[in-house]
């Protein structure tokens, strides 16, 4: 038999993306084909494309048309396959396949297709999938850390998110399957797991008729791994419950990553959150007495249909009052196919742009004082590269999550994929300084 192609995987996106490029690299491994992260000498570039709001497309398809340019034969899987498939493989002739964003489980299939000449569109108009801990997994993280993936899609319908229309109703595993994943990483020497969602605090609710996200993370404190971090916990389903689950269990941090989009009730009520309005002050308040160690990230989008200087106002006291570790800002995307794409009141994009720099400039100074207070302390820090040239390492401690927070430049002697004491000796605006001790 003729020795079978080489495929190199081009990843855009977010973490949720790069689960499913991982499970896609572990399935065509397992079934014998060579995978490179040289794109240049693949036969084959997947390319597991974004189509979130305009800048992830525009990303996506630089990326496409790149390889198309150096005359790859080019698989496209993703949400932007799953939002764009005709025009795809009409617009760009090296497209060999689309692969829906429910569908990457039949890349080995899909492959061979492609190799006897046929131009493949697998695309599930509702996607129903969900990888389980049976699927194989090549993991593309640093060796220290990894995505656990508890539930696929939203069953929400805000008016600037395409999500649910692409990766379409929430799904969730089981929570013996989840667990077992967390043991084979475990296994593995992974020491952050990282769980990942739509809407994490709505983890269950599918499946058991009910939120379950507590229990899982009880069940999870029995695994051997020193850190887990949840992504995406709305506030509402910040229950007593959940909350009394991540004091209770050693190894669950006190992290919150909150995304609030605003706070606002009318901004709000616009975008479809009206539940949210109503619990938003009482909520963080709550978690900052309950969780006293919390550290507390959120995003907002600003130039939302409708918003005025007052609105903006109304986030900008809601930031300084609640202090926040981390904030990211991001203008509005108008997205065709949600309720706000063709809202009236469209907010000029040199406003967009002006709130948005004014809001991460309040920011600033908050982010600053707060990783000051960190100056003096002894933390744990999880070793995840080495400057080659410097031999300065660098890491996080339990205050960042990889990629969207701050790092940690340590000095001393460590193993990669370790966590060691370090003293922290010096901060900026956004990242600390320390030696191990």
């Amino acid at each position: 038999m003729a020795d079978k192609p080489t495929i190199a995987i081009s990843h855009l996106g977010c973490e949720k993306n790069r689960v499913d490029s991982e499970h896609m690299l572990g399935l065509l491994a397992q079934a014998g084909y060579q995978v490179d992260s040289n794109e240049e000498v693949a036969d084959y570039v997947i390319v597991n494309t974004c189509s979130f709001i305009q800048a992830a497309r525009e990303e996506s398809v630089r990326t496409l048309v790149e390889l198309a340019e150096a005359n790859k034969k080019i698989i496209v899987t993703g949400c932007m396959a799953q939002h764009f498939q005709e025009q795809l493989l009409e617009e760009l002739p090296e497209t060999v396949a689309v692969v829906g964003s429910g569908d990457y489980h039949k890349i080995v299939n899909v492959v061979e297709r492609v190799e006897i000449g046929e131009k493949v569109k697998e695309i599930s108009t509702q996607p129903t999938y969900i990888a389980d801990e049976t699927v194989p997994r090549y993991r593309t993280t640093t060796e220290g850390v990894a995505y656990l993936r508890v539930a696929e899609g939203c069953d929400y319908r805000c008016a600037f998110c395409i999500i649910p229309h692409l990766r379409g109703n929430q799904r969730s595993r089981s929570i013996e399957s989840i667990v077992a994943e967390a043991k084979q990483l475990a296994a593995e020497g992974v020491q952050e797991i990282i769980l990942i969602s739509q809407i994490t605090t709505n983890y269950g609710l599918d499946l058991y008729g009910e939120p379950r996200l507590a229990d899982l993370l009880r069940e999870l404190g029995k695994v051997d791994v020193p850190w887990i971090r949840i992504h995406y916990a709305y506030p509402t389903g910040l229950t007593p419950q959940v909350i009394a689950a991540i004091r209770d269990t050693p190894n669950v941090l006190p992290y919150l990553d909150l995304p609030l989009q605003h706070s606002h009730p009318t901004i709000l009520k616009a975008m479809n959150r009206p539940w949210q309005g109503r619990v938003n002050d009482a909520i963080i308040e709550r978690i900052k007495t309950e969780l006293p160690e919390a550290i507390l990230r959120t995003t907002f989008i600003v130039g939302f249909p409708g918003e005025t200087e007052e609105h903006f106002q109304h986030l900008v006291q809601f930031v300084q009052r609640h202090q926040f570790d981390h904030v990211g800002v991001f203008t509005f995307s108008a997205e065709e196919g949600t309720s706000a794409y063709t809202m009236s009141e469209q907010v000029a994009p040199e406003v967009m742009e002006a709130r948005r720099e004014k809001l991460m400039q309040i920011q600033q100074p908050i982010a600053a004082r707060k990783n000051k207070a960190c100056v003096g302390k002894t933390v744990d820090v999880l070793i995840e590269q080495e400057n080659p040239h410097t031999g300065e390492l660098i890491g996080r401690s339990a205050r960042f999550a990889p990629e969207v927070d701050g790092l940690i430049y340590v000095r001393g002697e460590a193993s990669l994929g370790s966590i060691v004491s370090v003293e922290i000796t010096a901060a900026d605006i956004y990242d600390l300084y320390g030696e191990i001790i």
